[in-house]
């Protein structure tokens, strides 16, 4: 390594010693009942309501620049040979004005079945007590339904879901919670006969303070003839410790 390429390195490294001394780990677990992503239960070796999933993960801030680094985990049972679903995410939070944005990307992995590897890029906007996300398939492959590790040849790059959700604080300590979402698939997977449908969730959470929280909310979907009691409305419990 020559002397100008190890000087360069050491200026952005002193460059980075700010972000660096300044960023914040933060961590999380929980144990809910029923993990649905997007309403759909990530549990399909039962029929049953009680589904209960391990989660946990932490995120990483670097101090005031926006910028933010991630992993998330959760048991699941919905993929032959695996049972865990990890994500890794990474993206950049600022202000314009008085909304709260953010741009990233994240990869959903299963490593036990690499078919369900999935990639999206996404951007949010919050105002208040008001939130949405648009989330856009930039991989071949999405969640099995298309790809090259499905070996179908189809491609589910383009599929989007945009999800709109309501947060607010009605009393000390009790925050009442809705979403919906919207999932349109790409036309490689509609063209299998797959429909767009839509999803839900409305509940609330008390806060025990230190960190511990319980929450509870009605969550479903619709096109219920096509996936089946997967996209049941179901009561979900989640009590989640902030680490």
């Amino acid at each position: 390594m020559t002397r100008a390429i190890i000087k360069t390195l050491g200026v952005a490294l002193v460059a980075a010693l700010p972000m660096l001394v300044s960023a914040q780990l933060t961590g999380n677990v929980s144990l809910t009942t029923n993990y649905k992503f997007r309403g759909q239960d990530q549990d399909v070796s039962k029929a049953k309501a009680m589904k209960p999933a391990l989660q946990g993960g932490f995120d990483y801030s670097f101090g005031e620049s926006g910028f933010y680094v991630g992993n998330w985990n959760s048991s699941v049972d919905w993929l032959a040979n695996n049972s865990l679903e990890s994500d890794l995410y990474g993206g950049y939070k600022f202000k314009a004005g008085g909304v709260d944005l953010d741009v990233g990307a994240l990869t959903y992995i299963y490593p036990g079945n690499a078919n369900g590897n999935t990639t999206e890029a996404y951007a949010g906007a919050t105002f208040g007590p008001f939130s949405a996300k648009y989330s856009h398939t930039i991989s071949k492959d999405y969640f099995g339904w298309a790809g090259a590790k499905a070996g179908s040849g189809l491609k589910g790059r383009n599929t989007g879901y945009l999800g709109f959700a309501f947060a607010q604080e009605v009393a000390p300590s009790i925050t009442v919670k809705a979403t919906v979402g919207f999932t349109r698939f790409a036309s490689d997977i509609k063209d299998l006969g797959v429909p767009n449908y839509m999803d839900y969730s409305l509940g609330g959470a008390y806060d025990f303070g230190g960190g511990l929280s319980l929450g509870a909310a009605v969550v479903g979907a619709n096109k219920k003839a096509f996936f089946g009691h997967v996209n049941k409305s179901r009561v979900i419990v989640t009590l989640t410790k902030t680490l």
